[in-house]
C-alpha cells in the first residue's frame, strides 16, 4: 500500500539578488550533425527550488538534461552545478547531483536493499554508514518494510520510490529527473509530487524536472518552457499566465482561415487560425463572444471561453501548439 504523504506549501518567493544559483546554464547550444538540439539557452536555478523544464518531442529538455547529468557534452556554452563546470569537473560535479532517468535502472532481481547497497558502493559509501544511510532513505520515501522484497514485486509507483532513493543515498544537493512520472497511475503521480516538495521543502534539495505535461509543470515553482531548442518563457507558472491577461476564445469554423481574417478586420484584434479553430485573446472574452456570433451568423458551429493556462503561453510564445505536427516518438527514433 502506498504510504500517505502529507501535503506541503510552496515556499516563501525567493529573490535573485539575494540568493546565489545553484545551477547556471549561460548559452548552451548543442547539435546533432545537421540539428540543432538546443540554441543558445541561457537560466538559472535557485537554491531549494522545484524547477521544471517543459516542452514537447523534439524541444531540446532531454539533451539539456543529459548535458546537466555529465551524460553529454555541449557544442558550446556552459553549465556549471554547484560551482562545478560540467565539461572540466564532471566526476567532482557527480558527487553534487542525483539523477533518475526516465527508462528503469532498478535490478527487478534483487531486494530494495541490496539495489540501494549496490549504488552505495558506486559513491564510496561503506559499512555501517552506508547501512545507516540505507535505512534513513527507505524511511523518507516510505519503503522500510519493503527492504527485503525483490522489486519485481513492486507496483510502478514503488519502483519509482526505489529509484529515488538511488539518486539521494549519497546525500545529493541537486536531483535531476527526466520524465519521473512515465507510467505512473494518476495516484503514484500525485504522491511523488508530494515527495518532491517534501525534498525541496525539508531536505532543501534543488529539484530539476523535465515533462510535457502542463499539470505537472504548474506544480514547479518556475518553469523554463522550450522550443525547438529555444528558450521561449522562464518565470512561475503565475507570471506566465498573467502576461497574456484576459480570456483565450476558441471559435470553431469551416473556414478558420477566412474567419479568422474578417475577424481581424472587423473588430481589429489579433484572431489566427489553428487547425479547425480561430484563437484570439481578450479582455472580457464573455463580452466579445455574442458580437462574434451575431456578426458572422451560421459560421461559427462551437466555441469555448477560458482563463490562460500554460498551453496558451506556449501558443502565445510560438505562434503554434503544444503538440503541433509533432507526433509520439516512434520505436529507435531519437528524443531532443
Amino acid at each position: 500500500m502506498t504510504p500517505k504523504l502529507s501535503a506541503v506549501e510552496s515556499p516563501p518567493e525567493l529573490h535573485t539578488n539575494r540568493i546565489e544559483a545553484i545551477i547556471s546554464v549561460r548559452d548552451l547550444i548543442h547539435r546533432y550533425q545537421d540539428r540543432t538540439a538546443l540554441n543558445g539557452v541561457s537560466f538559472e536555478v535557485r537554491p531549494a527550488e522545484l524547477f521544471g523544464l517543459l516542452g514537447p518531442n523534439g524541444s531540446g529538455k532531454t539533451t539539456l538534461f543529459r548535458i546537466l547529468s555529465t551524460l553529454m557534452v555541449p557544442s558550446a556554452g556552459t553549465a556549471q552545478i554547484a560551482g562545478l563546470d560540467v565539461v572540466r569537473e564532471p566526476a567532482a560535479l557527480r558527487r553534487h547531483i542525483g539523477v533518475v532517468f526516465q527508462a528503469q535502472s532498478v535490478d527487478q532481481k534483487l531486494t530494495t536493499y541490496e539495489n540501494l547497497w549496490h549504488q552505495g558502493h558506486l559513491y564510496g559509501l561503506r559499512g555501517a554508514a552506508l547501512k545507516q544511510r540505507i535505512k534513513e532513505i527507505l524511511t523518507r520515501v516510505g519503503l522500510q518494510d519493503r527492504a527485503r522484497d525483490r522489486v519485481e514485486t513492486f507496483s510502478g509507483g514503488m519502483q519509482r520510490r526505489i529509484e529515488l532513493a538511488k539518486g539521494l543515498l549519497h546525500h545529493p544537493e541537486v536531483l535531476l529527473l527526466d520524465e519521473p512520472t512515465t507510467g505512473l497511475d494518476p495516484g503514484a503521480r500525485r504522491d511523488l509530487w508530494q515527495y518532491l516538495q517534501i525534498l525541496r521543502d525539508q531536505e532543501r534539495v534543488s529539484v530539476i524536472v523535465t515533462t510535457h505535461l502542463m499539470e505537472e509543470a504548474e506544480r514547479c515553482d518556475r518553469l523554463a518552457i522550450l522550443n525547438e531548442g529555444k528558450l521561449v518563457a522562464l518565470g512561475t507558472p503565475a507570471e506566465l499566465t498573467r502576461e497574456i491577461g484576459g480570456d483565450v476564445v476558441l471559435l470553431e469554423a469551416h473556414e478558420p482561415e477566412e474567419l479568422a481574417g474578417r475577424i481581424r478586420n472587423m473588430f481589429h484584434i489579433d484572431a489566427i487560425a489553428m487547425g479547425t479553430h480561430v484563437r484570439l485573446e481578450i479582455e472580457n472574452g464573455h463580452r466579445f463572444v455574442p458580437d462574434v456570433v451575431e456578426a458572422f451568423p451560421g459560421e461559427i458551429q462551437a466555441l469555448s471561453v477560458s482563463k490562460p493556462t500554460l498551453e496558451d503561453v506556449f501558443i502565445h510564445r510560438t505562434g503554434h501548439k503544444f503538440w503541433n505536427e509533432e507526433p509520439m516518438p516512434q520505436k529507435g527514433k531519437r528524443k531532443y
